[in-house]
């Protein structure tokens, strides 16, 4: 429920403060009081777009503030709840300031918000109604949630086996991409997978036929050192010096008097350790032996690896698992038909599902319209438009989540006559009183929104404007409306009533709004009977109006 609206420095209004009450709100006043400024300042505070020249001439600002309260499970509460906005009570406070430049910034219980947050709640708030609303009963995109509605539709399991068809083809589409693609690669991937397997790499190996070869780049870099020393240290080289000076001193021995006893077991001793020398450098020389061949093979196989490693661009190490992974892409395209043609009776199970839940959904929506028009016709007769003719159609539309049905709402003035689109066809008075049939049959058991009516009774009088009255009166007994209007037999259903004035001072205009006690209701509805001038006539007649 709206419980209040505060407005400063917009269009006419200096400064305004409204209290709302639970029912039939309803605001009167002469042409051009600014009736309209009260909406287009409540459209402001809620996000609509509408008019930018919002500031009143000479503030810096203008300010509009609306206080709503929010029972629980109201529908604003998710909002709230998305927008990381939390109630501490279930008092709403919407402001939102309009800046001298034009800058628009809007709060929602203090904190700031974007106008679509605003615009968001909006949807959850109020409905509006009137002879130029794109927002609600005039806007054909609506039609078929307002149907379903009024008929309870149930689309949840419409939705679950779109969703499901959805699912089902996108898989399908995915797998023919994939089997597409892998065919165009099909050569490829034999030819490289060959390759492979030709090869036979295995984890690890690069690393032992790196180290192998450079022990063989190695061992032939120092053997032919090696095999020096050991010619040096050989017969012919120390060993055999070393020989020779031992027979030398040997046979000069026994003439030197035991001066060379020292020196020959020195070279002894020596010989021995020359020995061993030569013996060790000789085995290590036979270690040193390196087949060409076998370097020659190790080379091969690592260069091998490396260059099927960079031509895939994995480190060689992954080129066992490249191989297993290239032949499980070749087994999915052995495998891919089977594969398509099991998703493809997904697909066409799915369909099936959702065509015959979608064709449920059909069903239930023509009972729904065939129930909503009798219930619209009930409706038009009191409001004097007892040969128009109301039709709801359901035709064929693209699918989706909620069916395949377009719905729209449609009228014909007369019998015989061409029926079109409600805001098409009938004219400003016979538009308002449609609007209020609609709105009537379509609004029981929803109490969440707050129901504004803009001028609806516009060109209708008498009996026609009090039927609807009473009917605005009846959607008050479930929630709360306000209603702009000029008819004094709507005024005096009012629960509460509110007046519009217009003044001027110092030549600045100004618009007012006041509440209106018990006798200034009378003296306000004798006015809209009989104008400036107020005759007893005229009171007696508002009195009448007002007691029903």
């Amino acid at each position: 429920m709206l419980r209040s609206l505060d407005i400063r420095n917009m269009l006419l209004i200096d400064r305004l403060s409204l209290a709302f009450g639970p029912g039939l709100n309803v605001l009167t006043g002469e042409t051009g009081a600014g009736k309209s400024i009260l909406l287009d300042c409540l459209g402001f505070v809620l996000g609509w777009r509408g008019r930018a020249d919002l500031v009143r001439q000479g503030a810096a600002q203008g300010e509009v503030t609306a206080v709503f309260d929010l029972p629980p499970g109201h529908p604003a509460r998710a909002v709230l709840a998305d927008a990381g906005i939390e109630l501490e009570d279930d008092e709403l406070i919407l402001r939102r300031v309009n800046g001298g430049d034009g800058r628009k910034t809007g709060f929602v219980n203090d904190r700031r918000v974007s106008g679509e947050v605003l615009r968001q709640l909006s949807d959850t708030l109020v409905e509006l109604h009137g002879q130029h609303d794109d927002r609600g009963l005039l806007n054909p995109r609506g039609h078929r949630a307002l149907l379903d509605a009024f008929g309870g539709t149930d689309l949840t399991a419409v939705r679950a086996a779109w969703t499901a068809r959805r699912t089902a083809r996108r898989d399908l589409d995915e797998a023919e991409a994939r089997l597409t693609a892998a065919r165009a690669e099909e050569d490829f991937l034999r030819h490289a997978v060959k390759e492979l397997d030709d090869l036979m790499p295995e984890a690890g190996e690069e690393a032992t036929l790196d180290t192998r070869r450079r022990a063989m780049q190695g061992a032939i870099r120092i053997r032919e050192d090696v095999a020096r020393a050991l010619k040096m240290l050989g017969g012919d080289g120390a060993e055999g010096a070393m020989l020779d000076a031992t027979r030398w001193l040997e046979g000069a021995s026994d003439r030197a008097e035991g001066r060379l006893d020292e020196p020959l077991a020195a070279l002894s001793r020596a010989l021995v350790e020359l020995g061993e020398a030569h013996r060790g450098v000789e085995d290590a020389l036979s270690a040193l032996d390196v087949d060409p061949s076998q370097l020659e093979a190790t080379e091969e196989r690592l260069f091998a690896l490396r260059a099927l490693a960079r031509k895939h661009n994995v480190l060689a190490d992954d080129l066992a698992g490249l191989a297993d992974e290239l032949r499980d892409r070749l087994g999915r395209i052995d495998a891919g038909e089977a594969q398509i043609a099991a998703l493809r009776r997904q697909v066409e199970d799915a369909e099936a599902r959702y065509d015959a839940e979608a064709e449920e959904v059909t069903r239930a929506r023509t009972d729904a319209a065939i129930a909503l028009d009798r219930a619209v016709t009930a409706e038009l007769a009191p409001l004097k438009m007892e040969r128009a003719v109301f039709r709801t159609l359901v035709t064929s539309g693209e699918p989706g989540p909620d069916g395949r049905d377009d719905v729209a709402f449609t009228v014909a003035t007369n019998p015989g006559a061409p029926s079109g689109p409600l805001d098409k066809i009938a004219s400003g008075g016979e538009l308002s009183r449609f609007l209020l049939a609609l709105k009537v049959c379509l609004a029981r058991g929803n109490d969440a929104l707050v129901l504004i009516f803009d001028e609806i009774d516009r060109g209708v009088g008498g009996a026609t404007a009090d039927a609807v009255g009473r009917r605005l009166k009846r959607l008050s007994e479930d929630a709360q409306v306000l209603v702009v209007t000029h008819s004094p037999q709507v005024a005096a259903l009012g629960t509460n009533h509110f007046r519009v004035s217009k003044s001027v001072h110092d030549d600045m205009t100004t618009s007012t709004v006041a509440a209106l006690s018990a006798p200034e209701r009378v003296e306000e509805i004798a006015r809209m009977l009989s104008g400036d001038r107020i005759t007893d006539a005229a009171t007696g007649a508002a009195r009448a109006l007002l007691q029903g």
